[in-house]
């Protein structure tokens, strides 16, 4: 990639430092008082076009975010599809309790084909569904609307309750089933009390068969029969997003690529293929999702589109490449299934753009939508980890949709890393390939999300364009938002360049959690934005057109950073492993830690999960299913060592981990070799509990091998060696600049707007130059500020947005920014 050269932040040394107690809205210093930083805009000099699509979301089922979540279905397990092929402790009864005879069954009985279970129910007897969470959640006064498939050979009458602990929720219905075949049946509710412990109870005078037992609220975003949670859409709404990125992630490239058939054997564990997500749904497949749990596809492909219309956002569909990733990473070889897909996709862009005349566009008018949804843009593939094996099959995806629907950009990928070798062959392919555009995904520390503010200045401006799909720093306190925003400025700054970005994950059931952190959490009853949605939040509805050019001090640093230093560990992820043999020495060759296991582990310090014993003279962690099990020995102080250790992996799907520099049980590097499903070996830095990566390679570890490993700490160089051979180096002296700008124009009001984070413990008093432009005294002031460790929760909002008018703005004027704060000046132009 070519550097250019470009306005940006220029690290260098700052002023001195300044402590000052400041208040969430800040008074402004006087122009005569000494500065701690300066801030310079150049408004004659065009900088990047912002595109209206620039920041967007990334919804992904996990976390229960579908089912459970923004899907406004009450009913857990409807269609009594759940399986272990789902979850270990799924039976298709899940979330039901059965008062006299209940079976589920798989016949020819059932409701259509690809809707394979349904319960048969005796006579006089019920059944009990409890919801998510701490049950079915109904308000006062609100109704809520029944309905159920049921079949009776001599008809019969359900009966249907909703009641809590408390009693009685609603006054019960009495639903007639006739005595033809399988049938709709409904009845309304009105819930006559407040309750998030619901329980829904239908009982049947005669034996029966049912499915689809469904409760919907009625109150839905924008009132669809088939409808989202209101209060988790708004939130979606407000954000005001250029577009949506779904249904995902691992859900598209993990799992079988196979039909959901008879011919496929009713495959359980598939990729999520949009076939499968649409017309009525009653008819929609059901699917194991890698997360862990059941996806019903009540919330499909249409209902996305539905959404992505509503909220005024452009639609941005992944569809699987037939090349698995995360942890699975396997190439696909079957061409008749690759040509399958491939016009899947096809027939994905015309079920969203055809007229009513085309096939697909006529099921699309059938749902209820003849207008086509303006699709544009289309990504094949989430973060392969076999670049080549995948690039051979995306080319084929581009060709074809290309050749069709020239006018539709098609994304590729760069892998699941912001570096390393998958990273930079993925690069290479699309760059040569003359991709449009390329999907990088990162999850990094906070820390080094302040380092890296510069990451997209050197990239080549001819392309391929960059679509930030999927990035977080860790955690969910203000610290987290805090630099995100500061690395967000420079994804402003380089609009060029990245022209799509999106938080991830977007949701999160705080009672089925599988991935940490999510911009919004939420339970039955409430939903509340973290502190990175209120960040993301304030810069999607501040965006601007144009980046105006900038340039600002950076904070003063020590010219020499302090030598890597801490002690050192042992660690596995989900594998056994053998230690043996460590020893660690200074520069000088003096011994400061040796253990060959022989007697006892009293020099270790167990913190992390796992078991660990002594075993035939080696330190042995046995627990396969138990993640960063670290034992550590050692003095925090040490610095300038070597470190050496024999590693044996004995079962599990990773390798070994070996750290060194460990602080405490959240600040740490280590080397983790064989680690994502045992494909690459890395070195990764934690901060606080945050990692990022900071070298890696392919590479497996081979079960019953002996491995030598040495690391030298020298400073801040580090150098690794595996069996004697140098395997790689880095060295850590990037500083973590905490204080960032940029400057955007909004042509329609011709604000200028002036965006400062200050992610440190001081106010920061700033000389603000905006280079001889004509504008109003008075500027609209949005500031976020909260200490570090602030975290919104259902009760507490400690991280939102205060507005304030500020009136001493001029050509020339000084604003002191509160510590740790994000602070959004619109400044209109005379």
């Amino acid at each position: 990639m070519s550097r250019t050269t470009r306005n940006r932040l220029r690290l260098g040394l700052g002023a001195s430092a300044f402590l000052l107690a400041a208040g969430l809205v800040p008074a402004p210093a006087h122009a005569d008082e000494v500065t701690d930083y300066s801030i310079t805009v150049d408004p004659a000099t065009k900088g990047a076009k912002i595109d209206r699509t620039m920041y967007g979301v990334f919804f992904e089922d996990i976390n229960r975010a579908a089912d459970g979540g923004l899907y406004a279905e009450l009913v857990q397990n409807r269609s009594f599809e759940y399986s272990t092929d789902d979850n270990t402790s799924y039976t298709p009864l899940t979330a039901w309790t059965a008062d006299g005879t209940a079976k589920v069954v798989n016949d020819d009985g059932r409701l259509n084909a690809r809707n394979r279970n349904y319960l048969l129910l005796g006579a006089g007897s019920s059944v009990t569904n409890s919801g998510y969470n701490t049950g079915i959640r109904v308000e006062d006064g609100k109704t809520y609307d029944f309905s159920v498939w049921a079949r009776a050979d001599t008809g019969t009458t359900l009966t249907v309750s909703l009641r809590d602990a408390g009693g009685t929720l609603a006054a019960a219905r009495q639903v007639a089933v006739k005595k033809n075949g399988w049938a709709r049946y409904g009845a309304t509710f009105t819930a006559t009390r407040t309750s998030s412990g619901g329980r829904l109870t239908v009982a049947s005078s005669a034996a029966a068969a049912l499915d689809m037992v469904s409760l919907f609220p009625r109150d839905t975003y924008r009132h669809e029969p088939n409808g989202l949670r209101k209060d988790l859409a708004e939130k979606i709404a407000a954000l005001h997003p250029g577009f949506v990125r779904f249904p995902g992630g691992c859900l598209v490239n993990t799992g079988s690529m196979q039909d959901y058939s008879e011919a496929s054997g009713w495959q359980r564990k598939r990729s999520y293929q949009w076939k499968d997500t649409i017309g009525p749904v009653e008819t929609r497949a059901t699917n194991s999702n890698f997360w862990g749990y059941n996806q019903s596809y009540g919330l499909g492909y249409y209902e996305y589109f539905r959404l992505a219309e509503d909220i005024g956002a452009m639609p941005l569909p992944v569809v699987p490449a037939l090349v698995t990733g995360c942890g699975q990473n396997k190439a696909v070889d079957d061409d008749a299934l690759l040509r399958r897909h491939i016009q899947d996709t096809l027939d994905l862009i015309e079920f969203a753009n055809g007229p009513v005349t085309s096939t697909w566009g006529r099921k699309r008018a059938r749902m209820g939508h003849p207008k086509p949804f303006h699709l544009t843009h289309i990504e094949v593939g989430n973060e392969e980890n076999l670049p080549d094996e995948f690039f051979a099959r995306f080319k084929q995806f581009r060709a074809a949709v290309q050749a069709k629907y020239p006018s539709v950009q098609v994304i590729s990928n760069a892998g699941p890393d912001d570096s390393g070798t998958t990273f930079d062959t993925a690069w290479k392919l699309n760059k040569d390939a003359r991709v449009d555009m390329v999907d990088e995904h990162y999850y990094n520390s906070p820390q080094w999300f302040l380092q890296n503010n510069d990451r997209y200045d050197s990239y080549d401006r001819g392309g391929p364009k960059v679509f930030l799909g999927e990035y977080a720093s860790g955690g969910n306190a203000f610290r987290n938002g805090l630099a995100e925003a500061a690395y967000v400025t420079g994804l402003e700054r380089n609009a060029d360049v990245v022209k799509l970005a999106s938080y991830a994950p977007l949701f999160a059931n705080e009672d089925y959690v599988q991935w940490r952190p999510d911009m919004v959490w939420f339970n039955n009853h409430a939903s509340w934005g973290s502190a990175d949605y209120e960040v993301q939040k304030l810069f999607m509805n501040n965006v601007g057109d144009r980046v105006v050019p900038s340039t600002a001090t950076a904070t003063a640093t020590p010219s020499l950073l302090a030598p890597i230093s801490g002690a050192v560990g042992l660690s596995t992820w989900a594998t056994s492993a053998a230690y043996d043999d460590v020893k660690v020495t200074d520069a000088d060759g003096k011994t400061l830690l040796g253990d060959d296991f022989s007697g006892d582990a009293s020099k270790w310090t167990h913190t992390g999960g796992g078991s660990w014993s002594l075993q035939d003279g080696q330190y042995v962690q046995t627990d396969t299913a138990a993640e960063n099990t670290m034992v550590s020995a050692g003095d925090p102080s040490w610095h300038d060592y070597d470190l050496h250790v024999k590693a044996t992996k004995r079962s599990g799907r990773e390798g070994f981990l070996v750290a060194f520099g460990v602080k405490d049980t959240g600040t740490y590097y280590w080397w983790n070799l064989g680690g994502w499903g045992n494909t690459q070996s890395a070195v990764e830095q934690a901060v606080d509990g945050g990692k990022s990566t900071l070298i890696a390679k392919p590479g497996s570890v081979e079960t019953g091998r002996a491995y030598d490993i040495d690391v030298k700490v020298r400073g801040r160089q580090v150098t690794l060696y595996l069996d004697g051979q140098e395997w790689g180096s880095f060295e850590d002296d990037k500083p973590a600049e905490p204080f960032r700008q940029v400057v955007t124009k909004d042509a329609k009001s011709g604000d200028l707007i002036v965006k400062v984070v200050n992610a440190q413990a001081s106010a920061a008093r700033t000389a603000i130059d905006l280079g001889g432009a004509k504008v109003a005294s008075r500027a609209r002031v949005t500031t976020l500020a909260a200490a570090p460790d602030a975290v919104n929760t259902e009760s507490s909002t400690a991280v939102a947005p205060v507005t304030s008018t500020f009136e001493g703005v001029a050509d020339r004027f000084s604003y002191t920014f509160p510590a740790n704060s994000i602070t959004f000046l619109r400044i209109r132009q005379r």
